[in-house]
């Protein structure tokens, strides 16, 4: 499914969110959050937030409202949670929908993608520092044939 992503050419659009195609993830999470924070900011700290579930207060009391009882503020903090969600949805290819989509707010689809994807590029780095620290490090030994090194390389 990524051949069929690459042949789309994402472009810098200002109007369609960045398209995560599974590869490079530090680049789109940052492409991301910039392209969220700028069309609409409020998206941005549901994602980063969470969403809040609108309250009443009852006898002292705080207990969820019921649909019928949301006000316009509710109404319009509830449309930005799907909103959150369908950016999340538009952003990302079909491998990448499957994994999200089980997840039932936008910080949990952001967050799920992060630790796929972040500790990847994370330990990839650590072994590439490490190979290469390796490598430098490489040297004969005393008395070693020429062949039994090359061997052990």
């Amino acid at each position: 499914s990524r051949n069929l992503y690459a042949g789309i050419g994402e472009g810098q659009s200002t109007t369609r969110p960045p398209l995560f195609d599974g590869t490079n993830y530090t680049y789109w999470k940052e492409r991301m959050r910039i392209y969220i924070r700028s069309t609409n900011f409020q998206l941005w700290l549901v994602i980063k937030n969470g969403e809040e579930v609108p309250m009443k207060k009852v006898r002292d009391k705080l207990i969820p409202k019921t649909k019928d009882e949301f006000d316009a503020e509710d109404i319009k903090k509830v449309e930005n949670y799907a909103k959150a969600i369908n950016m999340l949805y538009c952003a990302v290819n079909p491998d990448d929908y499957r994994k999200i989509s089980c997840c039932s707010t936008a910080k949990e689809m952001w967050d799920k993608l992060e630790v796929t994807y972040e500790a990847t590029d994370q330990v990839r780095e650590a072994k590439i520092d490490f190979l290469t620290q390796e490598y430098e490090m490489f040297r004969m030994k005393p008395g070693e044939k020429i062949g039994d090194m090359f061997n052990r390389f």
